[in-house]
């Protein structure tokens, strides 16, 4: 009798009003179904020591400042595509795209110039990822040969290349395995860890 005063009450109880499992009878056999929390894996960068760490933490920090900026380029690239079809002489397309640079001038200068060296950099190679042109000829379509030339330079003498392509299987493999997070819905999982004060 004192043993059974002994076995903690919870071993008794058949059943948690809270916790209720399914089960499913399949050949005879009773297989208990439960709901779990959703899991990430995330990839396969290895860490090998902590500067390794740092870089991987700057680019997380860097990639969720700058990958929004590549979406709006390729959204607004688009849009122009889809209007340019119906533009039917130069200088009416000459117009629209002073018009629409006016308007990103206004909107995004002030954020784009608060960016670093290296998020600029990155941003150079994820607006490449995203409409699959690099930023050079992006500029060289719009704006043509001259302008072109000119902001290369101007680019240049501040470490940027606007020729620079994405490489997602080289160089950037580990910024494309961000890209694919942020895609599937796990980016934020990993950043909100990393950074769990950030907004």
């Amino acid at each position: 009798m004192l043993l059974l005063f002994l076995v903690p009450s919870g071993v008794f109880a058949q059943e948690r009003k809270d916790r209720l499992m399914g089960y499913i009878i399949e050949n005879g056999d009773t297989i208990y179904v439960a709901s779990i929390r959703e899991a990430f894996i995330i990839g396969h960068f290895s860490v090998k020591n902590k500067r390794d760490w740092r870089e991987y933490r700057r680019m997380v920090y860097n990639f969720k400042k700058v990958y929004p900026y590549s979406q709006i380029a390729k959204n607004k690239l688009a849009e122009m595509d889809t209007h340019f079809a119906q533009l039917k002489t130069k200088k009416e397309r000459k117009n629209y795209i002073d018009k629409v640079e006016k308007e990103m001038f206004a909107e995004f200068e002030g954020p784009l110039r608060k960016l670093t060296k290296s998020q600029g950099k990155m941003l150079i190679k994820l607006i490449d990822c995203e409409t699959g042109r690099s930023s050079f000829a992006v500029v060289k379509e719009l704006k043509g040969g001259f302008k072109t030339f000119f902001w290369q330079n101007i680019g240049k003498l501040f470490g940027y290349n606007l020729k620079t392509r994405y490489d997602p299987t080289g160089e950037d493999a580990v910024l494309e395995e961000l890209v694919q997070m942020y895609k599937n819905g796990s980016f934020d999982y990993l950043y909100y860890r990393m950074f769990p004060f950030e907004e």
